[in-house]
């Protein structure tokens, strides 16, 4: 066993005290049988002993670095995240003058020009029906015929019996002027009578042959109004024919846009049995007065070059209003409404956007001619200008140049 001997300071009184180890009691057990005065310089020792170790070790993890130049760099590298966090992100389109098309559309049908409605003049009976729609006919074919032939025997047989009646009548007369029993003039009303049916019965002897109705100029058949066995009337349509040539596209023209047309002005015509294609035209026909009706204006297309066409295909025509040689245009989905009236746009100058205040024109297709407010060459924002404020900070996304 061994002894440990502890040194009292100057001003302890009592011997040394001496600690002996027992191979059966914890050594932590020995402090409870020390008086105050020993347990004191037991702790004072243990202090002494460990500051020095905890003061080397503070003194060598602290970093050189001053406390001035830590928050200087912080605050230095936060910053830029800052200003960042508070830019705006948005997408841009460069304002250019291009030459701008202005256009207005119409809608109209295929018609023919040349069309023909044939009617007898006499009454009678059809006998017989030679063509059908969509046959092609020439000049002078025989389209149908009307039976004359019983019709004109009766009523010439009653005017044959009416002229022998007249006949008698006369040469009575005749006798009794003679005799002095009538004047001379009755000789001259009933010799007029006479005459009168004669004509009569001369003209139906010449139409006594059946009634032929004939195509005036080549064409293609596009309607039967009657068929065999009917009786046609006079002057009632029978049979029409149009000229395939004279197919045309004819549209009708607001009066708002009607004092603009001309003839030979371009447009583009599509047609619902030619989807996704478009033919070029131009103005052939303008009609020179309104209809009443409607207040619009008639103009008639040809067609540069014409696909199949059918009367009755229903045409989209866009013609051109007005050309404008250097127009800035803008998305009309850019525009806002301005602080006190009128409309605004927001374009990037240095980083910021700046609110200016611009005039509008037409707009067509989505876009919106500005006829004064921007210059060629700036940035104008055209996605995320709805939450913006004149002077905010943006960031732009992409830019790109207008279609």
């Amino acid at each position: 066993m061994k002894n440990m001997t502890i040194q009292p300071s100057v001003w302890a009184r009592k011997a040394p005290v001496t600690l002996t180890k027992s191979p059966t009691r914890p050594r932590h057990l020995y402090l409870r049988h020390l008086c105050p005065r020993q347990f004191y310089i037991l702790t004072t020792l243990a202090l002494g002993l460990a500051l020095p170790g905890c003061s080397k070790t503070e003194t060598t993890a602290s970093t050189p670095t001053t406390p001035a130049a830590t928050v200087g760099a912080a605050s230095t590298a936060s910053a830029p995240v800052k200003a960042a966090a508070k830019a705006t992100p948005v997408r841009v389109e460069t304002v250019q003058s291009t030459p701008w098309v202005l256009r207005f559309a119409v809608t109209g049908s295929v018609e023919a020009t040349r069309i023909a409605q044939l009617s007898s003049m006499a009454e009678g009976p059809v006998l017989s029906v030679r063509v059908r729609e969509g046959d092609p006919v020439k000049r002078g074919q025989v389209l149908l015929t009307l039976g004359r032939t019983q019709a004109v025997s009766s009523l010439a047989e009653s005017l044959r019996e009416d002229l022998r009646r007249e006949e008698d009548n006369l040469a009575r007369t005749r006798r009794l002027v003679d005799i002095g029993a009538l004047p001379g003039e009755q000789v001259d009303t009933v010799a007029a009578n006479v005459t009168r049916i004669r004509s009569q019965l001369a003209r139906t002897q010449e139409s006594q042959s059946d009634y032929v109705i004939s195509a005036p100029w080549p064409g293609v058949v596009s309607k039967m109004i009657v068929q065999e066995g009917d009786v046609a009337t006079p002057r009632a349509p029978l049979v029409e024919i149009i000229d395939p040539g004279s197919l045309v596209v004819r549209v009708a023209v607001a009066e708002a846009e009607a004092a603009h047309l001309r003839l030979d002005v371009q447009a583009d015509v599509t047609l619902d049995a030619y989807p996704q294609q478009t033919f070029p035209a131009r103005v052939t026909r303008l009609y020179p007065t309104l209809d009443v009706r409607t207040h619009t204006r008639t103009a008639e297309l040809e067609l540069t070059k014409p696909p199949l066409l059918l009367t009755g295909m229903f045409a989209r025509v866009s013609l051109v209003r007005e050309t404008v040689p250097a127009a800035i245009t803008v998305p009309s989905y850019s525009l806002l409404a301005a602080p006190g009236g009128g409309m605004a746009v927001f374009v990037v100058q240095d980083g910021k956007a700046l609110r200016r205040k611009v005039k509008i024109g037409l707009e067509m297709e989505g876009r919106t001619l500005i006829t004064d407010g921007l210059k060629p060459g700036e940035m104008l924002i055209v996605a995320g200008q709805a939450a913006l404020k004149d002077g905010a900070a943006v960031q732009v996304a992409t830019a790109k140049s207008q279609p």
